[in-house]
């Protein structure tokens, strides 16, 4: 499964021209990348600093900085990545509040006192009468307390009393006067995090479901659960897949969709894919996918691959696959990513399908990239760009969601530091932070299921992929989250590209916008604000299911639904909610409405499939897809 990683290096490719509509370098003999010139780049991107008083002596500033981030990135490998200041100032500032506050105090006591009542009259209605209902459900997703076990006492009463408990903490982590919002919600995530930990689900002698596993197989569930979690243990110490994932072989099981590489740099391979049609329409695809996992999450098996249903379609597809960064890619930047990505298959896609105009894709973060991009050719009138499509990607950032919770300035301080000493922001770290922004279904549950059921979760691929993780260098990963995370300057037009700004504005070709209704990476409201900044025509769906569930969304899937809406230049803008009341509701996947989109925007005369490649051109399609770049560890 693992390929050899290619000798080529930055700064052979930051030589080359890129995005100017001249082919860069296809190929490069390895090449060193020069101490000096990296330590220019550094002092030239460093900020200036007040000049030093006559007479001042002494080792200067940045050593002393540099021991601060000594400091931090050890304490980073015991806090797991989250800044101890950053959880202190959120708690010191809650606690001292709501004890300036009598009155949220004495609602507090109101309200425990009213919910003991509640769960009291409960357990009384219950003994005289075993078909009592609960006294309150579980929240929507919840699906801890969903068995038929759960009604019986006592782990009914438990099962109560811990919701009760966990709405009860909900009001006391909220509405305290005076405290900050992103304390308020950082705290009121702690809260929630130390209840889950402590959730009856998660007892195997108040779990009614577990307890009635040993019943059945005499205590071997626990005996068995024993063997996962030392499997789990043993493989995660090894660096190695989690179970099963073995099955999905990266260019065998999944990634399989037949094309050439045909084009590498630094950073990216360009796959161009095989046609399948007699004829395709003129228009080619460029899809960018995000960078923070490999690529092939949209070339999965072969019934739920979207490139493979767009290459059905008679489109001409090509796809980016990222390099996956090691600490010598650490000065790597937003701007490269921008340059050597994007700009760089532009290049290469015009020059193998050269005059139709393309189609341009980004998924997460290569969406946010790819918006930037095309809103930076909108200013300086590159007209290349037939369409842009956003697939669960932000460009106002003022609302992100939970993933928020991890990223102000305290624990940006402390996460640049811990990326500044390794270089680049790794897997565990990222996985980390996902898993816990949904830990019932990720963390909690799993164990359950795992460890005191004895019972192991079937494997499948886009799990396989989930696991297949990637690392971010540390100068492009701490611009990113500064740069639009905490002073969200793509939404203001202050995100500066060459010299001037991108802004969303310039972007003057139709976009086709898609958020998913439980996304927690990039929320669907987040997702929805690009209506805001936008001059164009905008047709927003909103579908099913989570940030990668609901991309991953063939026909034929069962229980698949999607609203739609187009939003005209002259259209009145509606809040969120307003558009889901207005919105009309398809039963069935979005790929078919974006389908039949792409094909509304293409010229309608079909055409001979281009040629794999441009070798005059010097882009040789000389190795079979999926490439190298993908199995890079």
């Amino acid at each position: 499964m693992n390929a050899p990683d290619r000798p080529t290096t930055l700064e052979a490719f930051k030589s080359q021209t890129v995005g100017s509509g001249t082919p860069a370098l296809k190929a490069a003999a390895p090449v060193a990348i020069a101490p000096k010139a990296v330590e220019a780049r550094i002092v030239a991107d460093a900020p200036r600093s007040i000049p030093a008083s006559p007479g001042d002596e002494g080792v200067g500033s940045e050593t002393f900085h540099t021991i601060d981030r000594m400091r931090e990135a050890l304490t980073g490998q015991f806090s797991g990545g989250v800044s101890p200041a950053a959880l202190a100032l959120a708690l010191f500032d809650w606690s001292l509040h709501l004890a300036s506050a009598p009155g949220k105090r004495i609602e507090l006591a109101s309200k425990g006192a009213r919910k003991a009542a509640r769960l009291l009259a409960h357990v009384a209605a219950a003994t005289t009468d075993r078909n009592t209902g609960p006294c309150i459900e579980p929240l929507p997703g919840d699906a801890r307390f969903t068995a038929a076990a759960w009604r019986k006492q006592p782990f009914c009463f438990w099962s109560q009393a811990f919701l009760l408990t966990q709405q009860w903490w909900h009001a006391a982590t909220h509405e305290v006067p005076g405290v900050t919002p992103h304390h308020e919600d950082v705290v009121s995530f702690a809260a929630r995090q130390y209840l889950d930990m402590l959730s009856p689900s998660n007892n195997p002698f108040a779990n009614p479901e577990v307890i009635e596993r040993a019943m059945k197989t005499g205590g071997r569930n626990f005996v068995d659960g024993y063997r996962n979690w030392l499997e789990d243990m043993s493989r995660e110490a090894a660096g190695q897949p989690p179970v099963g994932a073995e099955k999905f072989v990266v260019g065998q099981d999944v990634a399989v969709t037949p094309g050439k590489v045909v084009y590498r740099n630094h950073l990216i391979e360009l796959i161009q894919y095989a046609p399948a049609t007699g004829t395709v329409m003129a228009e080619p695809v460029l899809i960018v996918p995000a960078w923070i996992m490999k690529y092939y999450i949209l070339d999965l098996s072969p019934q739920n691959s979207l490139i493979r249903y767009l290459v059905g379609k008679g489109h001409t597809v090509f796809c980016i696959s990222w390099r996956n960064p090691t600490a010598a890619d650490r000065d790597l930047t937003m701007d490269d990513y921008r340059r050597l990505g994007v700009m760089a298959a532009l290049d290469a896609v015009s020059a193998i399908v050269p005059g139709p105009k393309i189609h341009a894709m980004g998924y997460c973060l290569g969406g946010t990239l790819l918006a930037i991009a095309a809103a930076a050719m909108g200013g300086r009138e590159d007209d290349r760009l037939a369409t842009v499509t956003l697939l669960a990607a932000q460009t106002d950032f003022s609302e992100p969601g939970e993933l928020a919770l991890f990223i102000d300035h305290s624990q940006m301080h402390f996460l640049d530091s811990m990326m500044w000493n390794r270089g680049y922001l790794s897997s565990d770290q990222m996985s980390g932070a996902f898993q816990l922004l949904k830990s019932n279904d990720l963390i909690w549950s799993r164990m359950v299921h795992d460890y005191l059921m004895g019972e192991r979760t079937p494997m499948i691929d886009l799990m396989a992929w989930n696991a297949d993780s990637t690392r971010m260098p540390y100068r492009m990963h701490s611009e990113y989250l500064k740069r639009l995370y905490l002073d969200n300057e793509l939404a203001a037009s202050r995100f500066m590209v060459e010299g001037r700004p991108a802004a969303i504005q310039n972007i003057r070709v139709p976009m086709f916008v898609v958020g998913t209704e439980r996304d927690h990476v990039a929320p669907w409201r987040s997702v929805y604000k690009i209506l805001y900044l936008s001059d164009t025509e905008v047709t927003f769906v909103l579908t099913s299911g989570g940030h990668n569930a609901g991309i991953v969304s063939e026909p034929g899937k069962p229980r698949r639904r999607y609203r739609v809406g187009v939003h005209h230049v002259d259209s009145l803008c509606l809040s969120p909610d307003e558009w889901v009341e207005r919105a009309e509701v398809r039963d069935g996947s979005w790929w078919t409405e974006w389908a039949g989109w792409l094909a509304a925007h293409s010229a309608s005369d079909a055409v001979a499939p281009p040629a794999m490649g441009a070798p005059a051109r010097g882009y040789v399609a000389a190795e079979e897809a999926p490439g190298t770049y993908v199995f890079q560890k």
